[in-house]
């Protein structure tokens, strides 16, 4: 059928099939700005256009209903070499991310303006509700509107929304946008979805309707002769090799405990098969042939159940180690199942899985006894947290294809470097066959660090020879990805009647999930996180993590820092309470201190121990408390509602982050001179949204005194770049960003010999000033100059040395601490339990903050996830495993609603002698001091400790009941 409409302003003819998505068809008419977050239940709002000027849902719409009628995209926004004034003000305000869905808010608020040039915070709110913002949340889009308002009417408005830091330096600490934030905003293209060719195969995956259950027989015979499929795979045709999906550097401390396609499935949605089809309605329709039959097996869903001595076994399969194999473990092997494959440890971490433990840990400090002997109170708590969804806006996805014998992989990854690996470990072929591009993320938050949909996709372009796209429906997204892992911790703290700690002893217990995939490291980040904010003579803790059959766990931001940190803060607040001491002097009282050796730290790795105990080389949390406290109003009389029945209260927590892990993470980097004296960088970095790109152009333009315009950045592309680790354990500014700055350091040194060479002036009487000039350090030898611009030139000439390039490799033994901490007020209707978040302010000390917009937006964002995962987020099961809440409508992710009432981000600066000038992480700490910052406000109100989070009405009723 033919369709007119106007499409930004242009009459267009377009033939479309009945019942065509207009989602679908805008992407296929080039509107790369529409997305698909949620398979068209038009809740995230990524598919936003304006119908006959009202906001609509693309994908909640056929073609037809397109006729006669005007359609406005995001792209209308757009004009070529300039930024619209929203646009520009989304980054001046630090908005943009991934900006996966910041093309759509561009377009909801330039419409919002045109009809209503100042509108109020409610009009604005009203906008929001359509879009979900996982990554920065809302917050700063307030400023935006209000810049943008005042730019339409004068283009040279400007309004700075972050503070400035580091007078002494130019670019570092300075406002000035993402470097990459245009491409975003304007929809060009930079995610994996828009490189995907038009011939491209789609693949589909059958997932296990069980959460524990055998393969006794497959047919996939009809789905291989149906038309347009070009393969099928399951556990009989796909290579027999064991990895964990876990990126992490080798060998990984976790456990190689998953196959392309098993046999025995482990949690509901485990992979059966995949189908290989030429489109992805063939590729659905060969599924529904394939016939399966399973014996169900009892699942095991909880900790307690995991622990059971008759429980179901996760991992039955043969064990094998790379080294260290314990004595028994032949007759460990006596009982396994041929169809539960294999499980391979690449070193001992005290895994066992014949008890569904998939690794262990412990350390020790002082003398325990001793401890709780000279306490005047000692308190026992057990403390839970639920599971949680990352939901980045973008499903995992990749594309695939062949170039002569390589494979090709566009991936949306945290850890380019690690997907190669891991891929060629698969395939059974070598690195250099394989080409990894990571394109820009929508979001990850540490899901997308495991290798999910990479691996699969590369072995079918790998067997077959096609192009193939694989990508996660947001229903796979909740059941087949990772998300946060279970815990239940058992503490026990001794403290005096001043409120001087002198115990911990800790139990933590993880439950895993079907797969070990940071089995090791998560679970034991908790002690590491938490306890030494509050430096202890006498510590003891262990760790436990257990196999089960829920949905995949595996990296979720904070990564086992937010379920340690509620643990120890809860129990120091009812110390506080138990002893009559205000909270914030309890916590002041035993706090961390700057320049203090952290000993704990010293018995807790992730793989292997710390080579020296590290030191806190710096920490304002002093400044953080007390400016939080001032600003927050901590001993200021609370604002009591008029209902009785509400009940106010007021709490705080801190926490603490690293920045990278030290003798594990490596990152590399080098830039070269272009012939015009400009320069391009090259990281191995991935910047997932976070700015990582901003940051190593940031400190390559400081270290050489160029403009932040004169150096392009190339990142996370394994055949342009050098090695690096990947973005996770918050490692970002203080590797990735130390190799560039290294590498950046290299390049100056070069530039300054070959000057010297020119010039005919001594290496040592030579400097570089602003903008790229080489001059002499001498006053009276000031006219002797040069370009880059000119060095370059010579360096390429006949005579000349050659490209002058720098080289940065980072590692270090030393670790840079972040530090912060969470105020909190609510309000709790005691009728209904439901609990309302008034004040919340997040204070953070990330030392010299790179990006200061940037880094504010990355505070909001993660406040708002763990407020998320305090009062509302959780995957629900039925008593079989099966997800119940498997979308965006029922999971209950905060949206604009939810925002607290009174909601502030502050940077408090200390200087870092790790990071580069100063810098340390700043987004993932700020998920780990929510949840016990808001039961101690809980708690205030009502006199009721909640211990199990995440804090639903129904809970804060029961418990109010009981108190």
């Amino acid at each position: 059928m033919d369709i007119t409409f106007n499409l930004n302003g242009k009459e267009r003819v377009i033939r479309a099939e009945a019942g065509e998505n207009v989602q679908v068809l805008l992407k296929r008419l080039g509107m790369r700005s529409v997305r698909n977050s949620d398979d068209g239940y038009g809740f995230a709002g990524s598919d936003t256009i304006l119908l006959d000027g009202r906001t609509v849902n693309a994908s909640l719409l056929i073609a037809a209903q397109l006729e006669g009628c005007d359609v406005v995209t995001a792209e209308s926004l757009n004009e070529y070499g300039k930024l619209g004034p929203v646009q520009s003000a989304l980054i001046d305000a630090g908005v943009v991310q991934s900006g996966y869905n910041d093309p759509a808010l561009a377009l909801l608020l330039t419409d919002l303006l045109k009809r209503n040039p100042n509108p109020d915070r409610a009009e604005i709110t009203d906008i929001l509700s359509s879009l979900f913002l996982r990554e920065s949340a809302y917050q700063q889009v307030f400023d935006a509107v209000e810049i943008a308002s005042k730019r339409i009417k004068n283009p040279q408005f400007n309004k700075t929304t972050a503070p400035s830091f580091a007078d002494n330096l130019r670019h570092v600490g300075k406002p000035g946008g993402k470097v990459d934030a245009a491409a975003a905003i304007k929809a060009e293209a930079c995610f994996v979805e828009d490189f995907v060719a038009a011939d491209a195969c789609v693949l589909k995956m059958l997932r296990s309707p069980h959460a524990h259950a055998y393969i006794t027989h497959i047919d996939t015979t009809e789905a291989e002769s149906m038309p347009g499929v070009v393969a099928v795979f399951d556990h009989r045709n796909c290579p027999d090799v064991y990895y964990t999906p876990g990126g992490q550097t080798a060998p990984e401390p976790s456990p190689l405990d998953r196959r392309l396609f098993g046999q025995k499935m482990r949690h509901y949605g485990d992979r059966v098969a995949a189908v290989v089809a030429e489109t992805e309605e063939q590729a659905e329709a060969a599924l529904k042939t394939i016939k399966v039959d399973y014996e169900e097996l009892k699942p095991v869903l909880s900790i307690r159940e995991a622990m059971a001595d008759d429980a179901p076994i996760v991992h039955n399969g043969v064990i094998s180690y790379g080294v260290g194999a314990p004595d028994n473990l032949e007759e460990q092997n006596k009982t396994a199942d041929a169809r539960d494959g294999r499980i391979h440890f690449n070193f001992p971490f005290g895994g066992d899985p014949r008890k569904n433990i998939a690794a262990t840990g412990h350390g020790e400090i002082g003398d325990v006894d001793k401890g709780f002997a000279e306490a005047d109170v000692v308190l026992e708590r057990s403390y839970q947290s639920r599971q949680a969804q990352q939901l980045p806006p973008e499903q995992h996805l990749c594309y695939t294809y062949m170039e002569a014998d390589r494979v090709i992989v566009r991936a949306a990854t945290q850890v380019p470097w690690h997907v190669r690996r891991k891929i060629a470990t698969v395939l059974g072929i070598k690195q250099h066959k394989i080409h990894v591009i990571k394109e820009r993320l929508g979001g990850g938050f540490g899901s997308k660090q495991d290798i999910l949909v990479e691996e699969v996709c590369a072995f079918a372009t790998h067997a077959t020879g096609r192009p193939v796209l694989f990508r996660h429906t947001r229903e796979e997204e909740f059941i087949a990805t990772s998300t946060r892992h279970v815990a239940e911790i058992a503490i026990k703290m001794g403290a005096k009647k001043d409120g001087t700690i002198t115990a911990f002893d800790v139990d933590f217990r993880f439950n895993t999930g079907p797969y070990g995939n940071h089995a090791l490291t998560v679970p034991c980040n908790a002690p590491a996180i938490s306890l030494p904010l509050y430096p202890c003579d006498n510590v003891k803790f262990k760790v436990t993590t257990y196999y089960s059959n829920i949905v995949p766990t595996g990296a979720y931001q904070g990564y086992g820092g937010p379920k340690g940190n509620f643990a120890v803060q809860m129990i120091v607040a009812e110390m506080a309470d138990a002893l009559g001491i205000d909270q914030l002097e309890m916590i002041e009282k035993n706090r961390v201190h700057e320049g203090q050796s952290l000993e704990l730290l010293g018995k807790v790795g992730e793989g292997k121990l710390p080579t020296s105990v590290p030191v806190a080389h710096s920490c304002a949390l002093g400044k953080v408390l007390e400016q939080g406290a001032d600003q927050f109003g901590w001993n200021t009389p609370k604002e009591e509602p008029a209902e009785s029945h509400i009940r106010v209260g007021r709490g705080l927590a801190t926490m603490q982050q690293k920045s990278g892990i030290p003798d594990i993470d490596q990152a590399n980097a080098w830039i070269k001179l272009a012939s015009d004296g400009t320069l391009i960088a090259h990281s191995g970095g991935a910047d997932l949204g976070t700015g990582l790109d901003t940051v190593v152009a940031k400190l390559s333009a400081e270290v050489l005194c160029t403009s932040l315009d004169d150096i392009h950045v190339v990142s996370g592309d394994t055949d342009s770049c050098l090695f690096d680790k990947g973005a996770y354990a918050s490692s970002g500014t203080c590797f990735s960003g130390n190799a560039a700055k290294l590498a950046a350091e290299d390049l100056r040194k070069k530039i300054l010999k070959t000057a010297a060479h020119l010039l005919e002036e001594p290496f040592e009487s030579l400097d570089v000033e602003y903008p790229g000039i080489v001059c002499s350090k001498d006053a009276c030898s000031k006219d002797k100059r040069i370009s880059f611009c000119e060095v370059a030139e010579y360096a390429e000439s006949g005579t000349g040395c050659g490209q002058l390039m720098g080289q940065g490799s980072f590692i270090t033994s030393e670790f840079a601490f972040p530090y912060g901490a969470n105020f909190a007020e609510v309000a709790v209707d005691t009728r209904t339990g439901k609990v309302s978040l008034r004040k919340f302010h997040a204070l953070v000390d990330c030392g010299t903050p790179v990006n200061p917009e940037l880094a504010l937006g990355q505070i909001y964002g993660a406040s708002l996830r763990a407020i998320g995962h305090t009062l509302q987020e959780a995957i629900q099961y039925d008593d079989k495993g099966r997800v119940v809440n498997a979308n965006f409508a029922d999971y209950g992710a905060p949206m604009v609603g939810d925002l607290p009432e009174d909601f502030l981000a502050t940077l408090v600066p200390s200087n870092d002698p790790v990071g580069p000038f100063g810098a340390k992480s700043v987004s993932e700490i700020s998920v780990n001091a929510a949840a016990p910052a808001i039961v101690s406000a809980i708690h205030d109100a009502t006199g009721v400790w909640i211990r199990d989070w995440h804090i639903t009405p129904e809970k804060m009723l029961r418990a109010l009941r009981e108190k």
